[in-house]
This record gives C-alpha cells, structure tokens and sequence, in this order.
C-alpha cells in the first residue's frame, strides 16, 4: 500500500479522499491555486503545493505542475478526483512515464471512453444496447444538420469528449440546430478544449440509470448496482438515489452485466460508471462509461456499505477486489442532494460570496455531509459553485425521503443565495415522492417547483425584529463593558421613559414592499404590531445567533443572520430574506442605474447575439455571458432598442458590470 498520495483536486472530493487516507494511515498532499490558499483541503491535508494563478487552465489543469509537486514531496500515487485531470490519458501516462501510480483506469481505456464516438462503436462491438444516432468524424456543420434530420427530432448534441453536463444542446426542430450546434462547440471548445460533437436521437421522459463498476488487474470486475440520476438541471445532477426506484432483480442483473462487459472490452481497471438513458419499460441504452470515481458514489457507498476510495486505494497499489459479485448486497435506500450557491428561480444561475453562516445538519449513521468549505469560505467565480453533498440513508426509500426533508430544514446558509428551498420542494414534490421519475422531471412540474414568490410570514418578520432589538440589547452591553461606567442607564436599551413607554418603528423591505412593523417597550417584553394587529414578544440569545422567541402563548427557536443590511431568517425548516430598511439611506428608484443591462456574475462574454440600434421583442436572445464554465443567455427584459455594446466578444466582466445600454418601449 501507498505510504503517500497526492491528490490533484481542490474542494468536497479532495477533503472526501484525505477522509478515508488519514483512516487507512496514508499521508496526503494538497495541490491548491491561489484562489484556494486558504481552502478546506488544504487545511486538511498534511502538506501542500501552490500550483500557481485561480484560473484552473493556469494550475489544477497543468500536469507538468502536479507531476512535479509529487517529485517534490514524494508523493507514490496521484488521485485525481473527478473532473480537471481525471480523464486525461495524457496525465496518466505522464504519471505512469514517471513512476508515479494513477488512482485511475489505464491510459488506454481513458482514451477509448474519451470520445463518445468511439465508445459507441466499442459498446457495439460488445454487444451493449445503443442509442440511434450519428457518430461518425466528418464534423461539418451542413452534414451534421442533415444527419439529425435523419435521425429525426428532437435530438441531443453532445460534446464527444463531453460530460457533467457541459456541451449538451437538446434541439426539438430542425430550423434551430444551426445555433445549437453552434453553441455546443463553442462550450465544448471551451470546457473540453475538443469541440467535435455526436448527436442522438433524444428518448422522450428518460430515466437516467448509471451502473458503478470496479475492476483489478487480476481480472476481477464487478459492479456495485445501479444509481437514478434522473432529476437534472441544464443536464446536470441535482438528486441522485440508490437503488432505482421500481428495478427489477432481473433488470438489475441484465444491466449490471452489460456494465462488467463494457468494462471488460476497455481493459478496465479501478472505479468506473457505465451510464444507460432508460426508456419508461425497461429498456435501456449505453450513453457514457465515466472513467473516474462519480459526484454521486456516496449513495452507493451507504447501501453497500463499501468505501469506494478505499477500493480505488487497495486496486491502485495492485491488490484484487476486497469482495466478490455474490458478496455484495444492497441495504435500505439512499439519496443525495447536491447544495450549490446559485439561484434556482434565475435559472440556476451560479452564486458567489462568503458563507457568513454555514451550519450544515448534525452527521450520524443516517446522515452525511461531504462538503470542501467552512463558515467563513468564499464561493468563488473560478470553480464550480457546489457547496456540500447532503446524503442521508433509511432502511426504506419513504425513510430516507423523510429524513432528507428534515436535513434540509436543518441546513442552514447566509451571505449568498443558494437552491436549499429548492432541493426542499423537489423532495416534497408529489411526483418525486411516487417516484414518476424521469430528465425532464424538473421542467414539467415547473408550477410546483418554482411557485410564485410569496410574503414573508407574520412569524417571520416578528422574529426578525425581536433579532433586531436583541441584537441592540447584546451589543449595548458589550459597549458598557468596555465603558468608564459600565451601570450607566445611559446604557440600558430598554426603553424606559419617565411617564411613557417607548415607542419606535422597525422597519423591512420583504422584496419590493416596504413592512413597517411598530415596537412599544413595556416593563418585562415588547408589544410588536404589524399592520395592526399587535403580539406581545419576548426574546433570550442562546448561543451564536440563535435565540429563543416568545410569540404570545408560542415559543419559537429561530436564527436571524446579519449581513449589512441583508437579514436571513431560519424558522421552522425555512429561509426568509429581508432587508433593513433605514429611513435616512432611502434611495428614490429614480436615481438608480437604468437604460441598460448588468452582469448576473463575473464572467466572459463569448458571443453578441444583436446589433446596435436593432429593435427587438421581450426574451430576445442578446448575448452570452460564460461563468464558472456555463454559458448564460442574457435576453431582453422588455420589447425596446439596443442602443450599444460596452463590451467585445472575449472581454472579461465583473459583477454588475454594464453589458449594454437598453432603451424599453414607451
């Protein structure tokens, strides 16, 4: 066995392998960025390299760094994750050329499964169901679109040397494949540095069945049964669950065999996904065999009972399988939720900032938490925004769904917006829970998944007020510590008048409404009214922010968190966000910056999708902004006129930066 690995990865995988390292008694190595100086997995690590600039291009990608960080510290073995160098065989040869060991399949079967073209041909070859579809390497544009008009729509493009989603366009008609092709390139070109591309025929409500495989260098390959990875976004991952829902033994078998048999046609060895689009019947086809340990392993690490990077460790080093086929059982059911800064009801749009509080739910046999940042971290523009993978594990699958919805009430973020009110609605979505499942999940119950945006609660904003005058009361003391006069009244925050009581006016913005709740201090609590109807409060701080409320004949425990004049409010499984309105800093809507379009998030902008002076309707496509390696369409938000660019294709922008000047329709 190795005594010491490098791992060539950065945030929840990297801190995930040092896990089971530091168990096994293997030292780690840290590679890190600038950016990721003071990250989680370095701190966790028992050293570190500095691989050079954030931009992942400039260190997390550069092989020769890595290869001579290993040298450096005598490092044996790299493990690469997932993503960056995970599936390039150029770096595993690289390692290989240097007697450094790869925690990975060979070179050779990297390269076969590289090209989803050539794949497919090998999955023909082996005799494993396929999907109709073109993938030949004459990659011209006019060929490409006659070909998917053969195959008939709607049909998906993919990036040939694609995956997480990345350089994917589904086209329903044959007038829009130009643009998509066009598209896809250039996110493939981009993301892959490859922009050749194959298209499919798209299977209408797919499910999304992926089989874990592990093979050794004796021959040995088995797999570990099937994950569901249906419920996606921007054909990304969003839930993942193990077993599949409704598998049958027999389909199970039929599809973990074809799984070992595709392995087996590339010389496998080590951890490996052999992933099939499922048909609503049964059915299945082979869509991809990922060449590296999976987001989503933990689901199958918790009915299996396995730890799938000790495996990886244990093959690596030369070892066979610690188990075989007939050894390996499934017990209970698990899922996972990915937690990711960004805003659901903007289209998933990626999030940055600090994490101001990061209190994730208490971890035990049933619930896990794999996270790569800390209270305090900072998301940033040059990685992937995944905060966390919550996994929770129930004997049944209404088990598990119970004990992910109560995780997620209890999973609290402040300081930037992230898609945990969304992950909770789509647990508590009545087609998730009857297990309807299928890609398009998502979209078709878009009315409940992303319903209008409602009020904050009457609980909500008398809590957040009763937060407001604890927070005055905590901090008043704090001052008369620190006082010549510490018993000074002039101290007290407790509204004592000579005749009578004290009365002010606290007031929100909740959205675009200004809330004015009213604040009258009495001997022993306070008497808080809103729109008239009055509550008799009274507040105790407990630990940190949390505080204990007393609602009339109620008590409540809640959270509020403070970020200048942005409040979060934790209340019964809930995340409400206000904003402390100050009457004297009040800014008429007049003044603020308008005739125009800002950047969503720091980024690139790749493409001009109009001209100056063209007229266009409400949603017209007008350029596209890339971040954190997506392409994002910014569109028009009225009918009206583009006036000008204040930006070229290739240029970087900042948040909030000004795209272009917009003039709305009278």
């Amino acid at each position: 066995m190795f005594n010491k690995i490098l791992i060539a990865n950065r945030g929840e995988i990297a801190c995930r392998v040092i896990k089971t390292a530091r168990r096994m008694g293997i030292r780690t190595v840290a590679v890190y960025s600038e950016a990721d100086a003071n990250a989680r997995h370095v701190r966790l690590a028992d050293e570190a390299v500095l691989l050079g600039p954030a931009a992942a291009r400039e260190s997390y990608l550069v092989a020769d760094k890595i290869i001579d960080a290993c040298k450096r510290t005598g490092a044996q073995a790299v493990h690469p994750g997932y993503g960056f160098l995970s599936e390039n065989e150029e770096f595993a040869e690289a390692l290989a050329a240097n007697g450094i060991a790869f925690i990975g399949p060979p070179a050779s079967a990297i390269r076969a499964m590289g090209s989803k073209s050539e794949a497919k041909k090998l999955m023909g070859a082996a005799h494993v169901p396929l999907t109709p579809g073109y993938h030949g390497d004459d990659q011209t544009p006019a060929l490409l679109h006659a070909e998917a008009d053969k195959i008939g729509y709607p049909v998906l493009i993919k990036a040939a040397a694609g995956g997480g989603g990345k350089g994917m366009r589904l086209v329903e008609k044959s007038e829009d494949f130009p643009d998509a092709l066009a598209s896809c390139k250039r996110e493939a070109i981009s993301s892959f540095g490859d922009d050749h591309v194959l298209i499919e025929k798209y299977i209408t409500k797919p499910r999304h069945i992926e089989i874990q495989v592990f093979a050794d260098t004796h021959g040995n390959c088995v797999y570990l049964f099937e994950r569901d990875c249906s419920v996606q976004r921007r054909h990304q991952k969003v839930l993942e669950e193990a077993p599949a829902p409704g598998m049958t033994e027999a389909r199970r078998r039929e599809m973990g065999e074809a799984a070992v048999a595709a392995a087996k046609a590339v010389g496998y060895v080590g951890a490996g996904t052999v992933e099939f689009i499922a048909n609503q019947d049964g059915t299945f086809y082979f869509m991809e065999m990922n060449t590296r340990l999976q987001v989503e392993h933990p689901v199958t690490e918790m009915i299996t009972g396995q730890d799938l990077v000790e495996w990886q460790l244990r093959v690596a080093a030369g070892q066979p399988l610690p188990l075989r086929q007939e050894q390996l059982e499934i017990r209970g059911h698990a899922l996972e939720a990915r937690i990711y800064a960004e805003d659901a009801n903007k289209g998933f749009l990626p999030a940055t900032g600090r994490l101001i509080r990061l209190a994730p739910p208490a971890e035990s046999l049933n619930v896990r938490v794999d996270t790569g940042v800390e209270e305090g971290d900072e998301i940033t523009p040059f990685y992937d925004p995944m905060i966390a993978k919550l996994i929770v594990w129930d004997e049944t699958r209404d088990g598990a769904l119970a004990r992910m919805r109560k995780a997620l009430a209890d999973y609290q973020v402040a300081g930037l917006t992230t898609n945990i009110d969304f992950l909770s609605r789509l647990v508590a979505c009545p087609a998730f829970a009857g297990a309807d499942l299928d890609t398009g999940l998502i979209e078709r119950q878009r009315e409940f998944l992303f319903p209008a945006i409602q009020p904050a609660p009457r609980d909500a904003l008398l809590v957040a007020t009763v937060g407001e005058l604890l927070w005055e009361q905590h901090e008043a003391k704090a001052a008369a510590r620190q006082s010549g006069d510490p018993h000074s009244p002039w101290h007290a925050r407790d509204g004592w008048r000579m005749n009578l009581s004290a009365a002010r006016t606290i007031s929100f913005k909740d959205g675009e409404t200004l809330v004015d709740v009213q604040v009258r201090y009495r001997r022993d609590h306070w008497e808080i009214s809103l729109a008239g109807q009055p509550s008799m409060a009274r507040g105790k701080k407990l630990d940190g922010d949390h505080f204990a409320v007393e609602l009339d004949d109620r008590r409540l425990i809640a959270s509020v968190v403070a970020v200048d004049d942005k409040r979060s409010v934790f209340l019964q499984g809930a995340t409400y966000t206000l904003l402390r309105d100050d009457p004297l800093h009040r800014v008429d809507a007049g003044d603020s910056h308008g005739g125009g379009l800002t950047a969503p998030m720091p980024g690139k902008v790749v493409a001009l999708l109009a001209q100056p002076g063209q007229k266009v309707e409400k949603g017209t496509p007008l350029l596209i902004v890339e971040a954190m390696k997506m392409e994002h369409t910014i569109t028009a938000p009225a009918a009206g006129t583009v006036k000008a660019f204040c930006y070229a294709a290739g240029e970087q922008v900042t948040d909030g930066a000004l795209l272009l000047e917009f003039e709305g329709q009278d």
